[in-house]
Parts: structure tokens; sequence; C-alpha cells
């Protein structure tokens, strides 16, 4: 599947939601009528757990504060813009089309979601080293990745350790936290270019994995 086409798919299989709230007939009739924003479930499962498999991350148990950021920054194009952030590319048009209203329904709607420990699947992290590596993180983050709202930074703690590893990947390559509407994604750029190689990544990540769920 080429990178253009699976947004394309996204598009259309949120569309099809419309099928829940809108009749064929009515459809016709007000072509314009805009679909149910609550087409989360697409991507990041009907529970709000994620999938690995199109990288679509863990919601259940967000901050609130924090998803209404990111989907604000999302609609207003200062993530997933990059050509190489696959995953922010596909998330971005999801984004662009709701209201303000619609990002505060769907924060509520994720409060009812049940959280869920996330599985970890990483084997090849030292998570020694990661402890070592992850002090810098805990300044932001909480030195249990519990995360802290006074510096906008997320729990850590509990998410999918996949999603983590390409979230700094593209930090420290630039692919995220470079767009000057993203504020708050400019300093964990900074701390990202810390860290040697990818191998230093998953070390911060295995050691996250250790910290509880």
């Amino acid at each position: 599947m080429t990178r253009n086409v699976l947004p394309m798919l996204l598009a259309i299989a949120a569309t099809a939601v419309v099928s829940t709230t809108v009749s064929t007939s009515t459809w016709a009739a007000v072509p314009h009528e805009p679909v149910n924003h609550r087409f989360c479930f697409t991507c990041h499962g009907t529970d709000g757990v994620g999938s690995e498999g199109i990288q679509a991350p863990r919601l259940a148990g967000m901050e609130p504060w924090y998803l209404q950021r990111q989907l604000e920054l999302f609609r207003a194009g200062g993530r997933g813009k990059h050509a190489e952030d696959i995953q922010g590319m596909e998330m971005q048009p999801m984004a662009a089309i709701l209201t303000d209203e619609n990002i505060a329904d769907i924060i509520d709607w994720a409060a009812t979601w049940e959280y869920k420990p996330t599985v970890p699947t990483l084997t090849t992290g030292n998570a020694a080293n990661g402890r070592q590596l992850y002090q810098a993180c805990a300044t932001c983050h909480g030195a249990d990745a519990q995360g802290n709202e006074a510096m906008n930074a997320p729990a850590l703690r509990g998410q999918n350790d996949w999603y983590m590893v390409t979230q700094l990947k593209n930090f420290k390559a630039g692919f995220r936290g470079t767009d000057p509407l993203d504020t708050f994604g400019a300093p964990m750029r900074a701390m990202a270019a810390g860290l040697a190689d990818e191998q230093a990544i998953k070390d911060v990540v295995s050691y996250i994995n250790t910290l509880g769920r």
C-alpha cells in the first residue's frame, strides 16, 4: 500500500461511519452533511487501545488536556505535515475536519474508555542503560513517567512502546517538533536530539516499560 493510498482509505473508512447517523436518502439529499466525528475507532480501536499495525497509539487513559492539544495541533497543520511523518500525515486530515465542539465531544467520549495497560513489545532495549538516559526526560515527564501538565508533558508509562520509539525517532530526525505552531514539541525535539542513536531510543523506552502500567 502506498503512502498516498492509506490516508485516502482512512478517510473513506471514516466517512462510512455516517451510515450510523444519516440515512442513505438523507445523505443523497444533503451531500455536504458532515460525517460523524467519532471515527477515531477506525484506527485507534473501539476501546481506544491503539493498533500497532497502523501505528495508532492508545488513547484510553490519555490526559484530556494533551489529547485536546494534539487534535488542535493536527487540525491547524502544526503536526502531521512533514513528508516523512507518515503516521502523522494519516492523522492530519482526520483532525482537519473537526470543529471545537467535535474535539470537546471526542475528549469526553475518550474519557469513558477503560484504561487497559499496553503490552510491551520491545525485546532489544537495555533498560539499565535507559534508566540513565531517562533522567533528562524525568525533568518534564516525571520520575515515574507519570506526566506533568504544568510542563505540558504527557504520561509515558502505559503508552505503546512501538509508538514512543517512532515518535522519538521523528523528534530526533526533525519530522516532528520543528513546526512553529508546535511550541511544546520544540523542547522535545531538542531532548530527542541528545539520544545518540536508535538503540538509545529503544533503551529509554525499555526503561519506561518498567515503570508500571
